[in-house]
C-alpha cells in the first residue's frame, strides 16, 4: 500500500483501455464486459468485472483483502483479463506474472490505489 494511503480499507482499481483494430476508436457499448482474474496453480480466481466507458476504459475495483495481506505476500498475483462481447470471449490478455501492486500503483485521493494495465488493440 502506498505510504500516503490513510485508509487501509481503500480499494485497488485496475484500469485498461481497449481500442478497436483497424478503426482506432474506443471499444464501447453494453455488449462488452471485461473480467479480471488471478491465475493460480489449481483454479483461477475471479477478481471482478466491468463494462467499458465512452473512452474504452474498463475499471475494476477490489479490496486489498482480495489477495490477503499484500504487505506479507510471499508471491504476487498473476493477473490477466478477458474481454467479452455479448457473453462470448473475444480477447484474452497475456498473464502478467508476479504483479507487484505496491510498485505500480498510483494513489488517487479518496479512491485508493490505481493500477493501469495499459491500452490494447482488439478485434471487435
Amino acid at each position: 500500500m502506498n505510504k500516503f494511503s490513510l485508509n487501509p480499507e481503500m480499494n485497488f482499481e485496475v484500469t485498461a483501455r481497449f481500442i478497436a483494430k483497424g478503426i482506432n476508436a474506443p471499444v464501447t457499448g453494453e455488449a462488452y464486459a471485461v473480467r479480471l482474474f488471478d491465475r493460480d496453480i489449481f483454479d483461477n480466481d475471479f477478481i471482478g468485472e466491468s463494462g467499458l466507458d465512452n473512452n474504452g476504459y474498463s475499471k475494476i475495483s477490489f479490496p486489498h483483502a482480495a489477495f490477503g495481506d499484500l504487505a506479507n505476500l510471499e508471491t504476487f498475483p498473476d493477473l490477466y483479463f478477458v474481454v467479452y462481447k455479448n457473453g462470448t470471449p473475444i480477447f484474452e490478455s497475456k498473464v502478467m506474472e508476479d504483479v507487484d501492486l505496491k510498485v505500480i500503483e498510483q494513489y488517487k485521493k479518496g479512491e485508493g490505489e490505481v493500477i493501469d494495465l495499459g491500452t490494447y488493440l482488439i478485434d471487435v
